[in-house]
């Protein structure tokens, strides 16, 4: 759509106001009865080589009175100031004692793991293993027990195992 020399200045008086594009386009379709889409109004200030002024903060707003953003939440820390932080329920197995689940490390990750690999429990069933980027720990069952669930003794052996492991092997300080 073409416009006249007296809508052209018009349009000139609005943005030198400090109207916005959506603003110029609404009183285009209000007061001239033009209407023409956001792009349309976009390219006919370009062609006027127009600048759009940015609107100055209204005298009443102080910013120095704004309250500071809220400051990030600290993440957990996963070791505390002597080194690990044991998994729940390690301060109940005195150190140094054995335990009857055994934990191994894959040499080769499973696909989506960060760590992985195989425990067998004290009653001889062994289990895959996996830790995700999400810090997730799963079990994952073997063949034809599908529904095996360990005891919850030999969860919180496995844990400890694991975290041995994972400090013999280098990846745990």
């Amino acid at each position: 759509m073409e416009l006249n020399d007296e809508q052209k200045a018009q349009v000139a008086a609005w943005v030198r106001e400090g109207l916005g594009l959506s603003e110029v386009q609404k009183r285009l379709a209000e007061e001239l009865d033009i209407n023409m889409t956001f792009m349309d109004v976009r390219f006919l200030v370009d062609d006027l080589d127009l600048e759009l002024v940015d609107k100055a903060p209204k005298p009443d707003a102080d910013l120095s009175k704004a309250p500071p953003p809220p400051a990030p939440a600290a993440a957990p820390e996963p070791f505390g100031e002597e080194g690990p932080v044991p998994f729940p329920g390690a301060e109940d197995e005195p150190a140094g004692l054995g335990s009857s689940v055994s934990v191994d490390l894959d040499k080769v990750q499973r696909p989506g793991a960060v760590l992985s690999g195989s425990v067998t429990f004290s009653d001889g069933k062994t289990m895959d293993w996996q830790l995700d980027q999400m810090g997730r720990l799963g079990l994952i069952p073997r063949g034809d027990d599908a529904e095996y669930r360990p005891s919850e003794e030999d969860l919180g052996a496995f844990q400890m195992e694991l975290q041995r492991e994972l400090q013999r092997s280098g990846r745990l300080p």
